[in-house]
């Protein structure tokens, strides 16, 4: 399978990939877009004419997002609206409010190396705000997707992912100690097994996945580590948050993916599979395990258990 390239690259900004798309008509959903690379990927759709709505935590905080996107770029089709992660019911209220046709889902909220710390449902914090809560947005919004017609679903995972497989006989802790980074990368492997079930399961109605890794970028995902991330990424490799939005951006709109889905993509390019650590440049490679047909299936199964449950 040859990998896609782009003439996008390292520094490019979202900005820069956004430029000549035109998404008039169409509708994206951004989620944890009121800081961080959310803002300027919401900034960057908004810009191609899209309506873009803001799904935040933080409502107040998402209405002066809003603000300064339509002031920086002339737009008036920038929504906000409540979402919790964490609560299946703040999750379930979005969904079923949802009115209408969805062509962008870009599942970019997240949280990195938190201390150990669990939901009502017992589920761990990283892999309920990080995977299950996206999952639980993305199948709800199973039916507007498939309505717009060759939607895309974008997963903001990391490199992380290579710090741990998904545990699937214990993914909430309960028999391993608790160890943030693990977590972290369980969950972020999580996510691209998501993009890769869900653009099996939903070929049909023409909904592609990807997942992305946008780089080392200081922002609020840090809160937990000092505003250091891993502390193991060098400064020539940091990125601003608009060069950290190109490469969802790129995933969200380039005519080079149409169709398709199920890959992980750095710095704007899909990015090689690798079997060990080290053996692609540092923040690039993708697990094989996270890669996974039938480990993408297991994990559908499990997190449909879970929820249920």
């Amino acid at each position: 399978m040859t990998l896609i390239q782009t003439p996008f690259g390292f520094a490019s900004t979202a900005a820069e990939v956004a430029e000549g798309i035109d998404l008039s008509g169409r509708r994206a959903v951004v989620t944890g877009a009121s800081s961080g690379i959310g803002v300027e990927t919401a900034r960057a759709l908004a810009s191609t004419g899209a309506e873009v709505t803001l799904a935040v935590r933080d409502v107040a905080a998402g209405e002066r997002t809003a603000k300064d996107i339509a002031a920086s770029i002339g737009s008036t089709a920038v929504r906000v609206a409540k979402l919790d992660l964490t609560d299946p019911a703040s999750i379930a209220a979005f969904t079923s409010t949802w009115d209408g046709p969805l062509h962008v889902l870009v599942a970019n909220a997240g949280v990195m190396a938190s201390p150990e710390q669990y939901t009502e449902q017992g589920w761990e914090w990283q892999f309920a705000t990080n995977h299950i809560g996206h999952f639980l947005l993305a199948t709800g919004l199973h039916p507007a997707l498939a309505a717009g017609g060759s939607a895309r679903v974008v997963v903001v995972s990391s490199s992380g992912h290579q710090l741990s497989p998904v545990v699937f006989d214990d993914v909430n802790f309960a028999f391993r100690r608790y160890d943030p980074w693990l977590a972290y990368g369980q969950s972020k492997t999580a996510n691209v097994l998501f993009a890769v079930e869900a653009t099996r399961r939903w070929a049909r109605d023409g909904i592609t996945a990807n997942a992305v890794m946008p780089g080392g970028i200081f922002t609020n995902l840090q809160r937990h580590t000092s505003g250091r991330g891993s502390g193991t990424v060098p400064p020539e490799l940091m990125k601003t948050p608009e060069q950290g939005a190109a490469t969802s951006v790129l995933v969200a709109t380039s005519p080079l993916l149409e169709g398709i889905g199920g890959r992980y993509f750095v710095d704007c390019t899909e990015t090689p599979t690798i079997d060990r650590r080290g053996d692609a440049p540092q923040l690039h490679g993708v697990a094989r395990y996270a890669l996974d047909p039938d480990g993408a299936a297991r994990l559908w199964e499990l997190t449909e258990a879970l929820v249920r449950a």
